[in-house]
């Protein structure tokens, strides 16, 4: 297998059939979400993708992606390299709704395909990415510039109890 800029979308179907296999890049250039979600990330994205049928005749696409992303700490906000290793497994089916996707086996994650039966891989691949993104970007303790005893919180003060506003209902209710 030769590394080639894979193609933004194809057929899986007709890849599954003849058993395709993609070793190959994808530019990040192409994938504004991304960009705009981390501090900088690798020009290229390494994605191995294998197109296949299982036993039950399900056309299925897994694969690994690869890449390295600069995160902004929320400690202390110093950028620091944070690799992605993301493993997927798609089936493609025409008309997401439930009982399409409930058919399913649990280890596919079902994506739709559009009018002409193909699948949009670099959009898939782009979510793919920032979800496996850490949901509040950390460094590691021992690396991290603020140290815990350097942390300071502070102290919610009680509120005051305010007269409820209804309270001159009630009387008049008793009336």
């Amino acid at each position: 297998m030769q590394k080639v800029k894979l193609p933004k979308q194809l057929d899986p179907i007709k890849s599954a059939t003849k058993r395709s296999e993609y070793q190959g890049v994808m530019l990040t250039a192409d994938m504004p979400r991304l960009l705009s979600t981390v501090a900088g990330v690798d020009d290229e994205v390494d994605i191995e993708v294998k197109f296949l049928k299982d036993e039950q005749g399900l056309s299925y696409f897994e694969g690994q992606i690869r890449c390295e992303t600069s995160l902004v700490c929320q400690r202390c906000n110093g950028v620091f390299t944070h690799p992605l290793d993301v493993s997927f497994c798609f089936s493609p089916v025409q008309g997401l709704d439930d009982e399409k996707a409930d058919e399913l086996p649990d280890i596919y994650d079902p994506v739709e395909v559009n009018d002409h039966g193909e699948v949009n891989l670099l959009q898939i691949f782009e979510d793919e990415m920032i979800i496996s993104l850490p949901i509040v970007a950390l460094h590691a303790e021992e690396d991290c510039d603020i140290k815990a005893e350097d942390m300071t919180f502070g102290k919610i003060e009680p509120v005051d109890e305010r007269p409820n506003p209804f309270a001159v209902l009630k009387e008049l209710k008793r009336d």
